[in-house]
């Protein structure tokens, strides 16, 4: 028994959320051999709530058995760092990944994804905030039951606060029933001035609710705002899909990265006897992730549930979250962030920046 050997049986390991087995993420940190007994230490990108105790349990399993040894001690940790953006574009100093919900059309359930997949990132431990960046049709302070202007301090926005996330929205700047009649270089600068001038804090994750479509605005935020990974929310009909295969290419288009696929909406589930119907159609977002050669990150329901705890300001995360379509969205989270842990880091805010004065 050695390294080695430990080694290659970790290589044989998959993490089911980063899609990568144990070396390939880069999650072995150190591997200790003492007599008959081995340490692993292993370091996650991503946050879990419980800790590894799932994944432990398999490689313990797995070195006991193949290398015959009764001591096997698996220490593990996690540490969010900051991945990848845009070439021509900085991360923000306190924020370390920005994660764009997007997809090609309205009426897909793209919002209520972006709030519980926030939701449930904080529910794994990490530091998330949720910036609704659809100026048009600003939804997301409803569906946190949150109201009023925001404070300042003087020179930044202070965020408003639900159920521990960090928010921000034009929907608390704006009366509830406003048009905004704005052009598309209103609509960036707006965003941009939403994000720059928000103290957000230290951060894990800022999940941003784009506007749907893939038009001009789309376009041009992709392009000012530092985004280290995309999902796509979809249907599975054949119309939300032509759309969403449309935001992975505009997404691609300016070097942001896309994590996955969700596939909302994927059955019916009906409230009088609990019987699930593919309304929409079945397999769309699946076979999508596979032309595209994504991760398909979940699939979610059609419940009355999802819909009346929106509605009433406590996202299905909030409101039971033991509940299966809980359960589906902490998939979903853990899932996407670890998507993003074994994408390219991050290497601006590890490096000094060098001024020569003559």
């Amino acid at each position: 028994m050695n390294k080695e050997s430990v080694t290659a049986l970790l290589a044989e390991i998959n993490d089911e959320n980063s899609g990568r087995d144990l070396v390939s993420a880069g999650t072995v940190r150190d591997i200790d051999i003492q007599d008959d007994s081995v340490s692993v230490d292993i370091r996650l990108g991503y946050k879990l709530a419980d800790k590894g105790e799932a994944l432990a349990k398999v490689i313990k399993a797995k070195l006991e058995s193949d290398l015959g040894i009764d001591k096997v001690n698996v220490n593990f940790s996690s540490k969010v760092v900051p991945h990848k953006v845009q070439e021509d574009l900085k991360p923000l100093a306190s924020i370390a990944n920005i994660i764009a919900v997007g997809s090609g059309k309205g009426g897909v359930g793209k919002s209520t994804t972006a709030v519980n997949l926030a939701l449930a990132l904080q529910h794994e431990g990490a530091r998330v905030g949720l910036l609704d960046a659809d100026i048009y049709g600003p939804s997301i302070p409803a569906m946190l039951g949150v109201k009023g202007q925001p404070r300042t301090d003087g020179e930044h926005i202070i965020p408003k606060e639900a159920h521990g996330l960090k928010v921000m929205s034009i929907g608390f700047l704006v009366e509830e029933d406003s048009a905004m009649i704005w052009r598309g270089p209103m609509v960036t600068s707006a965003l941009q001035q939403l994000l720059n001038d928000t103290l957000w804090g230290n951060l894990d994750y800022l999940i941003i609710d784009l506007p749907p479509g893939t038009g001009d605005i789309q376009l041009t935020l992709a392009q000012r705002i530092p985004v280290a990974g995309a999902v796509i929310v979809t249907t599975p009909q054949d119309i939300a899909l032509l759309d969403a295969r449309r935001a992975v290419n505009m997404f691609r288009k300016v070097d942001v990265p896309v994590l996955g696929v969700v596939e909302n909406m994927s059955t019916h589930i009906c409230t009088a006897c609990g019987h699930e119907e593919a309304i929409f159609g079945e397999g769309g977002g699946e076979q999508m992730a596979k032309d595209f050669d994504l991760p398909l990150l979940g699939r979610l329901p059609l419940a009355m549930e999802i819909r009346s705890s929106l509605d009433a300001g406590k996202p299905t995360m909030m409101e039971v979250s033991d509940s299966p379509h809980a359960k589906s969205y902490g998939a979903l989270a853990r899932r996407t962030a670890g998507a993003l842990s074994v994408m390219p880091r991050s290497m601006t805010l590890q490096m000094p920046e060098i001024v020569i004065q003559n």
